[in-house]
């Protein structure tokens, strides 16, 4: 039952604590677009999908109104688009241009899907598409893609690894007059989910209903704020329960806002992923919540500990909130979207070895790292099998989105400006492993992942 202290409570997280609804995500299925003509394919994609988000960002303008919940972006996720490519043949870019072009017209902020799932292997499409990244993502502005290297179930594809390595090198020079922007829109996985409607990973699994709608809620700042209330001298467990009681109210307000968005729209309700995705605005940090739990800066010992406190504490508030609960829920860790991160990473408190180990018990992965430019493709390719391994033996998601800033060097600035935020360039360990990455092959999947 409402009372006027929940209103009220609620009122003062959207005012004064930065809760929000991060994204309405419509996912739509292309398969009906596929074509041997490339052109075709192309017209049949751009009439689905003004056909069906014709009406998502003015249905999200009007769910703000209705609620005074901010929903900050409106974005759209695709099927992935190496399975069209398999079928017309034909240059890819064709399809993130009219990606791009269509988007615009619904005015989305991003539009998820120019992807490809290689975990197991390259079928038809998929090499063109990867081929492709760099190029496609250098000419458009909002299309993002992914890449799924690896699974639990499957091992690690190291010759995608390798070509990853390649394709972010190549993005970066392709976009270095715009602060290598591409490789912000680019992420590579292990373990993707199919539901995830975050971006720049989001991409619409073909396991899901053709139209389906989900939420992506965020709420560091509430967080953060419930434990600066508490006493110093609280017990762990504890803390915990009051994140999860806070999850708890977050994750009901993205259930209640997905529902609702999902009838205005004549489409399925999908998930809500309850993530605390941070942004660069203050008090809107993952960081200072690592922080406030007890670690001096964050970065140092113990850093881990209660990030995986944190994570853990957030999933359980939100599987008693919704039955839906789903995509990459729990704790993200960009370093240029989190003001805490950035000052942590520019300190030197914050290293790549530190977030690799921190991964582990995370959402996510290596997100939104900047590094030297002069990083080669096989040291940045050997960074996406080590936190691939992380994912697959963990049975857990993982990703590497990161930005080899050409020509600058360690301690220098890139500044994305908006919610991409800025970061410093991170040193990274130089020692080649080109041995390593050419061997190519796989590596097998772990003996726990034979569990049926």
């Amino acid at each position: 039952m409402l009372t006027i202290d929940n209103i009220m409570e609620t009122v003062n997280m959207i005012q004064n604590e930065n809760l929000d609804i991060r994204t309405i995500t419509m996912g739509i299925s292309l398969i009906d677009c596929a074509d041997s003509d490339i052109d075709a394919s192309c017209r049949k994609l751009r009439e689905k999908i003004l056909r069906r988000a014709d009406k998502l960002v003015s249905t999200g303008e009007d769910l703000e109104l209705k609620y005074g919940i901010p929903i900050v972006n409106k974005r759209i996720s695709v099927t992935p688009i190496s399975l069209l490519a398999g079928v017309s043949g034909g240059d890819p870019v064709k399809y993130a241009r009219v990606l791009d072009e269509v988007a615009a017209i619904v005015g989305v902020d991003f539009i998820g899907g120019f992807s490809a799932l290689v975990h197991r292997g390259f079928s038809a499409g998929d090499r063109e598409l990867i081929a492709a990244i760099p190029q496609a993502l250098a000419e458009t502005n909002i299309v993002c893609s992914s890449v799924n290297i690896g699974s639990t179930k499957a091992g690690i594809n190291m010759d995608a690894v390798r070509l990853m390595g390649q394709t972010i090198v190549k993005a970066a020079e392709l976009t270095k007059d715009r602060n290598c922007i591409a490789d912000a829109k680019l992420v590579v996985f292990c373990n993707a989910v199919e539901d995830n409607p975050f971006m720049a990973g989001a991409f619409h699994g073909i396991g899901n209903a053709d139209v389906a709608v989900s939420t992506g809620v965020s709420g560091p700042g509430v967080v953060r704020s419930v434990l600066a209330a508490m006493p110093d001298d609280a017990p762990l467990d504890v803390v915990a329960e009051e994140i999860k009681k806070t999850a708890f109210k977050i994750t009901r307000v993205g259930q209640l806002i997905g529902n609702e968005a999902a009838k205005l729209l004549n489409a399925e309700f999908g998930i809500v992923d309850l993530s605390l995705a941070p942004t660069p605005a203050i008090g809107d940090s993952v960081a200072h919540i690592i922080e406030e739990i007890g670690i001096e800066k964050c970065g140092g010992c113990g850093t881990t500990a209660a990030l995986a406190l944190l994570n853990d504490a957030v999933k359980k508030g939100g599987l008693m909130a919704s039955s839906s609960v789903g995509g990459l829920s729990g704790a993200f860790i960009p370093v240029s979207e989190d003001e805490g991160m950035i000052s942590a990473a520019r300190d030197g408190s914050l290293s790549i070895e530190k977030l690799e180990a921190m991964t582990a018990v995370c959402s996510v992965g290596l997100d939104m790292i900047v590094l030297p430019g002069d990083t080669t493709a096989d040291v940045i390719s050997a960074l996406i099998a080590d936190e691939a391994a992380i994912g697959m033996v963990n049975n857990k998601t993982t990703a590497v989105r990161v930005i080899p800033a050409i020509g600058k060097s360690e301690g220098e600035d890139l500044d994305f400006g908006g919610l991409l935020g800025s970061g410093p360039v991170m040193p990274i360990r130089k020692e080649s492993p080109a041995k390593m990455i050419a061997r190519g092959g796989r590596i097998p999947a772990p003996i726990h992942s034979l569990r049926n």
